[in-house]
């Protein structure tokens, strides 16, 4: 006897994360490139002699805690495994196999594939020239089958965001009954005054009556937590409500939690480390359109390279000279900004590619 599996698999990509060679300098995941905080560290270790206990489901002290710095309430905000599992439980919440997602491309590469799971239709928007979500092209692609939008900014893995006035241009644009995900996996490096933080503008929907604009936010990048995976959503209690309906129980372990709130304790210092990958960014920018390179001004804390059918020979230099980033076959390669030291690694490498 043969299992019967969904017919539709044998046509999903699986998800391709960043590479790991060893010896290596790794530019692939966005990662924060500096050890964890030590207080982080110890609140970890300390957690540890309690994991023979379930953790809280619903991370109380933690949605807590995220809601007095976000001037919510509560029930407006869910955790999750990642920014990316609230991704498709949000998915899973508004559609079923008659519904569409609309989504930028290229962008963050899971939106495809968790749509794919679900089941629902793509409709797919590509950027403009200058590798920015063309807002005007978006709003356009909508049809009734839509029932969720994701709206990236900074966009991954080109970098760039969106102004208030486009941010807005698109919510006032989509009808009520379709949901606006804002995902904003690197709010914290923006250094742009004219992209808004989308939490804010969120609320300042809800306040009009529009309950369709929600917001997703993760701890993997500015907090340093990539590897204990917390995200957190953002919304109207409809939404929540609806998400906490299709989510896996437990799925924020206790070490996550503990970390995260850790994390919260120690903002200012992460943050004061996300204004040295800013510096870094900007000086990595400025010595790659020196040296001959396209690349879009990025608010995130990678740089793209938009090259092309050279992304794959980009991509094989990069590898011999034991560096590793995020290449898209055909599309461009997406470079993290590491510490200095790393960065100028990269350079020297990107300086050597023959063009």
């Amino acid at each position: 006897m043969t299992v019967r599996t969904r017919a539709d698999l044998e046509s999903l990509p699986g998800y391709v994360p960043g590479r790991s060679v060893p010896g290596a300098i790794k530019l692939a995941s966005n990662e924060d490139s500096l050890d964890p905080l030590p207080s982080v560290v110890t609140a970890i270790a300390e957690a540890a002699s309690r994991i023979n206990r379930y953790p809280d489901s619903g991370a109380g002290e933690l949605t807590a805690r995220l809601a007095r710095k976000l001037g919510v309430t509560e029930e407006q905000v869910s955790l999750g495994c990642g920014s990316v599992t609230l991704c498709q439980q949000l998915i899973q919440a508004t559609c079923t196999e008659a519904d569409a997602v609309l989504f930028p491309w290229r962008s963050f590469e899971a939106y495809p594939l968790v749509t794919q799971v679900v089941g629902a239709g793509q409709v797919k928007v590509g950027l403009t020239p200058g590798h920015a979500l063309d807002i005007d092209a978006m709003i356009a692609a909508l049809t009734p089958e839509v029932r969720i939008a994701f709206v990236c900014t900074p966009n991954n893995p080109t970098g760039t965001a969106l102004t208030r006035a486009e941010l807005e241009r698109f919510i006032e644009a989509v009808p009520s009954d379709v949901l606006v995900v804002v995902d904003e996996a690197y709010r914290e490096f923006v250094s742009d005054p004219e992209v808004p933080d989308g939490v804010e503008v969120a609320k300042e929907q809800w306040a009009r009556g529009r309950d369709n604009v929600a917001v997703l936010r993760t701890f993997s990048k500015a907090y340093g937590l990539a590897g204990l995976r917390v995200g957190y959503l953002v919304a109207p209690e409809a939404v929540t409500a609806a998400v906490r309906k299709v989510f896996v129980p437990f799925g924020v372990n206790a070490l996550a939690q503990v970390a995260a709130l850790a994390s919260l304790d120690a903002e200012d210092e992460l943050l004061e480390r996300c204004r040295g990958v800013v510096a870094e960014r900007s000086r990595v920018h400025a010595a790659l359109v020196e040296a001959g390179y396209e690349v879009p001004a990025s608010q995130a804390n990678f740089v793209w390279l938009p090259l092309g059918e050279r992304t794959a020979e980009f991509n094989e230099h990069c590898l011999a000279n034991k560096v590793v980033v995020r290449a898209f076959v055909g599309d461009g390669a997406r470079v993290t900004i590491g510490t200095p030291e790393e960065n100028d690694t990269f350079l020297a490498v990107a300086r050597s590619f023959p063009r």
